[in-house]
């Protein structure tokens, strides 16, 4: 009676501070996921409880000491971990596919080919906007880091883009949304010179994408909790659904919610950031795509080898 009465008690404890714990990104990736943070309270009986971080560096510890469930990670950073952590996360869906966008003040500049001879500003070095950026100069036959191709500089940090851009005090930068709506806002003379997802797709096919952002899972938790998890995802996806439904009313919550994001910026970037809801399994070959572009400049950015299919939930 003592042993049952123990489990019971064991049992109650569980289940009264069991928590479902999401871990976000301050800036674009978590702006689709902040309907369901504000508006959904538990799954299956259990809490949903969130946390900000600036940047994957701060999030990945937790995350690897189990002490969040679901994150949202760059696609790279996301293999990184699985290869050289022993598969402690899982990829459970792509969240957002590329939404790059070379950007200028200068009206003469209209495709990728005006920019030969010219230098100019990158953010993400060492990421998605790098690697993609010179997979399709490659492509395109123009020499990156050369004089007579396109010089790229990393030197500056990406907040600081948009700011010195409108100043004059650069003239071309590539940069993800919301960062692209953020410019034109300011400034209406600011055009996009060049839309990396339209480049990669006459590449690669009309139907061709390139993941920016997935969602990832601790495998302990998908495989502890895998009906609050399938049902998390429905919630994503509603939240997505809203969000795209709703870009006025997203931009006012993103703000409330203290996420980094100034309301009219997300409005406006809405329509153009690419957000989507395409579950692992289904999203495995352009993943590895993706991928694949990783290695061929430094294989060490994904630890060294294609995750196996164990990575996809």
């Amino acid at each position: 009676m003592k042993k049952l009465i123990a489990s019971l008690l064991f049992l109650l404890c569980v289940s009264l501070f069991a928590q479902i714990r999401v871990g976000v990104l301050t800036g674009p990736s978590c702006i689709p996921a902040a309907h369901l943070l504000e508006s959904v309270v538990s799954i299956n009986d259990t809490d949903l409880t969130y946390e900000s971080f600036a940047n994957p560096n701060q999030l990945l510890p937790k995350m690897l000491k189990d002490e969040i469930d679901i994150a949202f990670l760059p696609p790279n950073v996301a293999a990184k971990v699985y290869n050289t952590s022993g598969g402690k996360i899982l990829c459970a869906a792509v969240t957002g596919y590329g939404n790059l966008s070379i950007i200028t003040n200068d009206q003469t500049v209209t495709c990728l080919e005006d920019l030969k001879g010219k230098t100019f500003n990158v953010a993400g070095a060492g990421a998605t906007p790098e690697y993609m950026l010179r997979y399709i100069l490659s492509k395109k036959g123009i020499k990156a880091d050369s004089p007579e191709g396109i010089t790229l500089d990393f030197s500056i940090p990406t907040q600081q883009l948009v700011p010195l851009l409108l100043s004059g005090k650069i003239s071309y930068a590539l940069l993800p949304e919301p960062f692209v709506s953020l410019a034109q806002l300011k400034n209406q003379d600011i055009n996009v010179c060049c839309n990396i997802q339209n480049e990669y797709a006459k590449l690669e096919g009309k139907n061709a994408v390139y993941p920016l952002t997935v969602m990832v899972v601790s495998k302990k938790f998908a495989e502890e909790n895998t009906s609050s998890l399938n049902k998390f995802l429905l919630e994503y996806k509603e939240s997505l659904s809203w969000t795209l439904e709703n870009p006025v009313e997203a931009g006012i919550l993103c703000e409330e919610l203290q996420l980094g994001l100034n309301k009219e910026i997300v409005t406006a970037s809405i329509p153009k950031a690419n957000y989507v809801y395409l579950p692992a399994k289904k999203a495995k070959k352009a993943l590895e795509k993706l991928f694949t572009i990783f290695l061929q400049n430094d294989d060490g950015s994904i630890g060294g080898k294609l995750p196996d299919s164990a990575f996809y939930y």
